[in-house]
This record gives C-alpha cells, structure tokens and sequence, in this order.
C-alpha cells in the first residue's frame, strides 16, 4: 500500500465493499455488449489510441479513466460512430461499427461531455425527435420520458426552449433522451458534470437500472471516486495505451482508484525523468 493510501486508511478507514463489486456477473457464455479488438487512431504522427483491446459485458457499468489528453473521448467517439479509426475492429451487440454502423446505433445511446441540442425545439420536442429517430412507440416514450424527467426535475421545463435551458438542464434532457429507446449499450463522456447532487443521484440510479435489465453502460469521468464505488469495472488509459483494466477490486486491491492512478503517474514521471537523465549522460560521452 502506498505511504499516499495508508494515510487516507488511517484518517478515514475503509470498510465494506464497493458497491461495484456486489454487482451480478454476466451469465456464463454471454457474449460483449462492446468489445474492442486492437484498435489504433492516429493524428499525424500521434497515436491517440495505441492498440486498445477491452470487452464491455451485459451488467457492466464500466469506467474509463485517464489524465486529459489520455485518449478517452477519441476512443468513445470512435465506438459510438463519430469519428473513424485506423486500425482493429469495434463490436456493438456482434455488430461491426465498421460494417454496420446503423445496426450499432440502433442499440446504442451516447451522451458527450458537452452536449449540443437543437436550440429552437423545446425540450418535449426534442425528445419526440429522438424517440422518432429510434422509433419509440407513442405510448411507450410517454412513460419513460414521463418517469425520467420526474426524477430528474425537469419536467416543468419540457415545455420551454431548450436556448433557455442552463448547462445542468441540458445535460438532463440529453440523458432522457438517451434512454428513451432502452439502449444495450449506453455510452457518456463525463455524465455528472453540470449536475446538481439530486440528479446525480437519479442518474446513478438510472445507470444501475439499466444494467440491471441486462444493458451495460461505458463512461468516462475524472471523478475517480464516483467511478470507483459506482463501476465493476474500469480501465486506466495514459497516452493510447490501457494501464489497467479489469474489474475494480482487481485493479485497486487494497488501494483506491486515486491513488492507483496518482501513483501511476508518478511512477512514469520517475521513469522518464531518469530516462531523460541517461540520455543526457549518453550525450555527453
């Protein structure tokens, strides 16, 4: 245990188990919800994603983590079909994101870090457009928008325009919209940013419904807290590549997931800076 945890123990103890680690395993012989196979994005001379390989099983609510810059958001715009990518193969529900990009889509729900919604519609309908883009039967959208946007506090303002909504109330309409269509595969780059604690706490609810029935859910945050209790699983990326990755109590066993992933990067500060030190001394030989 690092000298950083063992001071964390001492002030605050830690007991019990994460809430993640309570969660139901997938049924034996389930096939991935997503699976990522060596898939590599390069900018230039850059490689953004170096060779990524990770499977998102059903039940999973699966953390992504990373400094900025790590390659998190590259990633997850490629999985859900923005952006391209040059190598590997992504699977959604045994469907290629390369071959059949619509039948991924169908499935899936993708809720970015700074969600864009058409300014002119009001809220109800803009999640009338989304559920017709799935095609959401009548009756069937009216429950779930209903129930989501009562447990989210929105839904005195369904009727407003969305150019009057702020950043938090932005946020929850794209999160109603997103599970809309019940999707296999739900996927959100920092959900919890602009949301007051009340909807955090319904969305967090929201997420462990969804896998629950079976769904899984694949997100990103650098609340590494909030990921550590809420996640059975995380993966830990740092420039392209994964550092760890499996299910939470395998990758911070006696630690937390904060000073797992501090310690990772001082332990790589420490080595480049010998490195560079070397190569200096290499140098003037």
């Amino acid at each position: 245990m690092s000298e950083r945890n063992a001071a964390k123990v001492r002030e605050n103890g830690r007991g019990g188990k994460r809430e993640g680690d309570r969660r139901a395993a997938a049924p034996r012989g389930a096939s991935p919800v997503l699976a990522v196979r060596d898939v590599v994005k390069t900018f230039g001379a850059k490689r953004a994603v170096d060779g990524i390989s990770l499977d998102v099983m059903p039940g999973d609510i699966f953390g992504f983590v990373g400094h900025n810059g790590a390659g998190k958001t590259t990633l997850i715009r490629a999985i859900v079909g923005v952006a391209g990518f040059d190598a590997g193969d992504i699977r959604i529900a045994g469907q290629s994101v390369r071959t059949d990009a619509i039948a991924c889509k169908r499935v899936t729900a993708y809720v970015p870090d700074n969600p864009d919604v058409y300014e002119f519609l009001t809220g109800i309908q803009y999640l009338d457009y989304i559920s017709d883009v799935f095609e959401v039967p009548s009756d069937v959208r009216r429950a779930r928008i209903e129930t989501c946007a009562d447990r989210l506090g929105l839904t005195p303002a369904l009727g407003d325009l969305v150019s009057s909504y702020s950043h938090g109330m932005r946020q929850k309409l794209v999160l109603i919209g997103a599970l809309a269509h019940s999707p296999q595969l739900l996927v959100l780059d920092e959900p919890f940013v602009g949301l007051d604690p009340e909807a955090s706490f319904h969305v967090k609810e929201m997420l462990r419904e969804l896998a629950g029935r079976g769904g899984a859910v694949f997100f990103s945050s650098h609340v590494l807290e909030v990921v550590e209790k809420l996640c059975n699983k995380v993966a830990i990326i740092k420039q392209g590549t994964l550092r760890a990755c499996g299910p939470v109590a395998d990758v911070v066993g006696d630690e937390s997931l904060e000073d797992v992933f501090l310690d990772m990067i001082d332990r790589d500060d420490a080595a480049a800076k010998t490195s560079a030190v070397r190569s200096a001394a290499h140098g003037e030989r």
